[in-house]
């Protein structure tokens, strides 16, 4: 086995009185994957970060080639190879692919930038990637999964010497992501050290060498991937057995809560229909891109839309949220940094901001919202540091509980959640399982986007499947499977549309 390239030894980290890493012990070596798994809020985005300089460590030290160092900057770290993909999108959203992938190190010809070799080169990354995007193209009009990978690209340029991953699949789809191993795959027969972090343990398996667990800032196992199953790697993160993660299915009551009929959006969706009765908990699956947020959102009143929704019988106006939400709908969209929370506030402030009117007509009752922050703290298991930190600093789990807590403060009684449990560990997604199931048993009609498979399998009692813009089919019971799922998915099969009721 080689000797690491880069290793930390004891390392605290503390950002004021609050001490998130505790005598951290960690090596990557030279062509090894070694992933790095734990809780949200465990330390894992910091360790990555003090490896990739752009934190200094509280105590302990850095090891680079078995020597001490100390990176004054990320720039310091690149320079020796040190390259990190960071779970949010380090990108300029007004340039174009080409000049993202080479910001800060242009290439030129005599005086002037090149961007003939730029874009040539960018090409290349892209092909490699199997990502048919123009290189000219403006990184604000390309999808999602095409930002990854333009991320991926922009590491790929550089010459590698260690690469840390935080969550490089958690907007990818299913075959984004087999491109992704077998470039990760490469890398490590080139040499190239490999951190890797995911809340998908399968991932893990599948891809990795050598996993380390952090629970609570301190690294409580390291093993070789092929000797530890996935439930020990849970049990280790949380610190307990996970044996039930998916809770009993919801049974539906006689009511409908939530009827569309011909819902079009131009250009997106075609022709969807769908019911919703009370203390259901009804999934919409299909591939990214297929339709499925944007008929949640059409429903929600967040894009125009022709054909009819109605809600407990009585007919939903198009384009008017706040109606919906009046009225008892509400949809917990799927990008919490970017439309479901304001990051630079505290947490206070995003609970009560859509319904301020409630805290006070002229002046806010910060008594009133103190109090409903306790009770969300409580209900939801929220853990806040400091209350009045901004929430871009909690982890990604508590930024999802504080944004199901602001979607269901207006107590709805029909609930649209995009993508519930995107990028949080496996712990928290069974606290948001219990609480989906729980919502339903206390009548709450409930809708689930998921991109994650054994997820909609796990909760749903039945399941719409939409491919380009159509819902294809309805699967209930024993028939929620992965087979018929994807089968759908892939525009393979439609079935009944009698079925959609």
């Amino acid at each position: 086995m080689a000797d690491p390239i880069l290793a930390l030894r004891g390392v605290d980290k503390a950002f004021g009185p609050v001490q998130v890493l505790h005598g951290v012990d960690f090596e990557l070596r030279p062509g090894e994957i070694h992933a790095l798994i734990g809780e949200n809020g465990a330390g894992k985005s910091t360790t990555m970060k003090i490896i990739a300089g752009f934190y200094d460590a509280t105590a302990g030290e850095t090891l680079w080639q078995g020597k001490p160092i100390s990176f004054q900057s990320s720039d310091e770290a690149e320079a020796l190879g040190i390259v990190m993909i960071h779970q949010e999108f380090n990108l300029a959203e007004h340039l174009g692919v080409d000049q993202n992938v080479f910001l800060g190190r242009e290439l030129t010809r005599g005086w002037r930038l090149d961007h003939k070799a730029m874009r040539a080169r960018t090409s290349e990354l892209l092909e490699r990637l199997e990502c048919a995007v123009d290189p000219s193209a403006q990184v604000s009009q390309i999808s999602v999964p095409s930002k990854q990978m333009v991320e991926i690209a922009k590491a790929l340029s550089r010459d590698l010497r260690v690469l840390i991953m935080d969550e490089p699949t958690a907007v990818l789809t299913e075959r984004d992501c087999e491109i992704l191993f077998r470039q990760i795959e490469r890398l490590r027969d080139e040499g190239v050290a490999i951190l890797y972090t995911s809340h998908k343990l399968s991932e893990v398996k599948r891809v990795c060498d050598r996993v380390t667990v952090l629970r609570d800032g301190a690294m409580v196992r390291s093993e070789m991937v092929t000797d530890i199953s996935e439930d020990e790697m849970a049990a280790a993160m949380v610190g307990r057995e996970l044996s039930d993660l998916y809770p009993a299915k919801a049974v539906p009551q006689e009511e409908v809560m939530l009827e569309v009929e011909g819902l079009s959006v131009p250009g997106l969706i075609e022709d969807a229909s769908l019911t919703l009765r009370r203390g259901e908990v009804l999934g919409i699956g299909g591939l990214v891109g297929s339709g499925r947020t944007e008929l949640a959102e059409a429903i929600a009143g967040l894009r125009p839309r022709t054909g009819q929704v109605r809600l407990t019988g009585e007919a939903l106006p198009a384009g008017e949220v706040r109606t919906a939400m009046e009225r008892g709908l509400v949809y917990l969209t799927e990008d919490r940094k970017n439309a479901g929370l304001l990051l630079d506030k505290g947490a206070r402030e995003n609970l009560t901001l859509a319904l301020l009117d409630r805290f006070g007509k002229v002046l806010i009752d910060r008594k009133a919202e103190e109090a409903a922050l306790d009770r969300a703290i409580e209900a939801f298991a929220i853990r806040i540091p400091e209350r009045d930190m901004p929430v871009g600093n909690l982890s990604g789990g508590n930024q999802q509980k504080l944004l199901l807590a602001k979607t269901l403060l207006s107590e709805p009684q029909v609930i649209l959640i995009d993508e519930p449990t995107r990028g949080i560990d496996i712990g928290t997604k069974q606290q948001i399982y219990g609480l989906i199931s729980r919502l339903a048993a206390e009548g709450h009609a409930i809708i689930v986007i998921s991109s994650e498979m054994p997820e909609l399998i796990g909760i749903v009692s039945r399941a719409l499947v939409m491919h380009a813009g159509r819902v294809v089919g309805a699967l209930e019971g024993d028939d929620v499977n992965e087979g018929a799922i994807v089968r759908l998915a892939m525009g393979l099969g439609e079935s009944s549309r009698e079925a959609v009721a």
